[in-house]
């Protein structure tokens, strides 16, 4: 149906998280001001979801879950998916601004952040995105990975580099009722791994992890956890930490506790180390180990160099240290901040003024920090900016308003966009291939890895409903 004159029309570029919320409020705040609105999501895969999809390790279900929630406000009809189009070649700026009253961009952070140490650009050293990339079946990384090291390290003490150590600690046959596609399977299998060596540069007590991703580690079959005393020197903001936070007294109760269990000689061992300064990457055209200078607390929550050094030989080394955004074609970038610079979500240019009709949510707003519940907030404030704009962006008259004109410029283009319906069958497929699975028969998903094979199943059902 096409929409009255007054509808207000909006593009949402990302359909992880972020895009969906803001096009699910953004729905019922238009409506409850009058007003009609036509929302149409695009996303560069041919499957919606971003980083639950792509970010969240195949051995988290219940994270996961989140998607149900998701898939209920996509099934509702009011936001329309429209996948594989890449913003900036796909689809331009001025495409969407001839056709759509309001951009949001709700691209999320997929790089890693920097690590800037001698060395961290040799062989054998990762960014943590990447390989969670791997790890999830990112259409557009690699199917091989090279694990051939022994012993590892991650840098970092956030849940991702856990993610990273689990993963690579974990035996590939306890992943099999996951997710993982085959030849995640195949790679981890042939691992020959036995140590991993998670480093922070803070104490125990002013780690980033969540208490339950902590508890986990001592659940891996046929891993030994290690933690090192030297590392639990009595500090005060640390004790006024783990008495005024209970989240923090959960984590240090769970530490302290493993001081006291020692190994039971499994054949693979994962290291918990604090109060360790990156300084350097070594080897000889590839890794050979990592430098650290040990930390001291300085009673305030920081930590100052001691000037004791330690080398740890390793052969491969996962710098897990955040996420950054990336700039996007015709649209303003803070590079130092890894966002677009906006104020409550409108948009800035250099000057600092608002550009009319174009917003940002989520990472891509405010940085890779927060929750899923942040994300949900974060787009309310986002939309509520949108929507008190309302009445200068549906007073600008558009090329088409016809629901169907960007689809027959994309189909002009030749970009076989994908669908809501395409993604259900392709959502479809994946669930079959996990009930049929040989080895794991009753899994959830098996995920299908190839973009080409991912567009073709998605429009087997050639774009039945629009």
């Amino acid at each position: 149906m096409t929409p009255a004159p007054s509808a207000l029309r909006v593009a949402i570029i990302g359909a992880g998280p972020a895009g969906i919320y803001a096009g699910n409020i953004l729905n019922r705040l238009v409506l409850e001001a009058g007003h009609e609105v036509t929302i149409d999501l695009f996303d560069s895969l041919p499957a919606p979801y971003g980083l639950i999809r792509y970010g969240v390790a195949p051995d988290h279900p219940r994270i996961k879950g989140i998607v149900k929630s998701l898939q209920e406000m996509l099934d509702a009809g009011t936001i329309r998916f429209i996948g594989n189009v890449t913003y900036g070649t796909d689809l331009t700026l001025a495409d969407l601004r001839e056709h759509y009253h309001a951009v949001i961009f709700a691209t999320g952070a997929i790089l890693d952040a920097p690590l800037v140490i001698p060395g961290i650009e040799l062989p054998g050293s990762f960014g943590a995105a990447d390989f969670v990339s791997w790890y999830d079946g990112h259409p557009d990384v690699p199917q091989e990975w090279p694990l051939d090291a022994t012993d590892v390290a991650v840098i970092g003490n956030g849940n991702v580099a856990l993610d990273v150590a689990r993963i690579l600690a974990k035996h590939a046959d306890d992943l099999l009722t996951t997710d993982i596609p085959a030849s995640v399977y195949a790679g981890l299998a042939g691992s020959p791994i036995t140590d991993v060596h998670v480093f922070g540069r803070r104490g125990p007590s002013q780690v980033k992890f969540t208490p339950i991703e902590l508890r986990e580690l001592a659940d891996i079959p046929d891993v030994d956890l290690i933690v090192y005393a030297e590392d639990f020197t009595p500090d005060s903001h640390s004790e006024q930490l783990v008495a005024s936070n209970n989240q923090v007294k959960i984590m240090t109760r769970t530490l302290n506790g493993w001081l006291t269990k020692a190994p039971l000689g499994a054949s693979r061992r994962l290291h918990l180390h604090f109060l360790h300064a990156p300084l350097e990457v070594y080897g000889d055209g590839r890794v050979e180990g990592i430098r650290f200078e040990r930390t001291e607390h300085t009673g305030d929550g920081g930590v100052r160099p001691t000037g004791v050094i330690v080398d740890y030989p390793v052969q491969a080394v996962y710098r897990a240290v955040g996420y950054r955004g990336s700039a996007l074609t015709e649209v303003p970038f803070d590079a130092v901040r890894g966002v677009i610079p906006n104020d409550g979500g409108r948009v800035l240019d250099a000057a600092g003024e608002p550009l009319a009709g174009l917003y940002a949510t989520g990472w891509i707003k405010r940085g890779p920090v927060g929750l899923i519940g942040h994300t949900k907030g974060d787009a309310l404030e986002t939309v509520t900016r949108l929507v008190a704009d309302l009445p200068v962006l549906v007073s600008e008259d558009k090329a088409d308003d016809s629901t169907e004109t960007i689809l027959a410029l994309l189909e002009a283009r030749r970009v076989e966009y994908t669908t809501w319906a395409g993604w259900r069958t392709l959502d479809a497929h994946e669930q079959l291939l996990g009930a049929q699975d040989l080895v794991t028969p009753g899994r959830e998903r098996v995920k299908v890895i190839s973009r080409a094979e991912q567009v073709a199943i998605s429009r087997t059902e050639a774009l039945l409903t629009l």
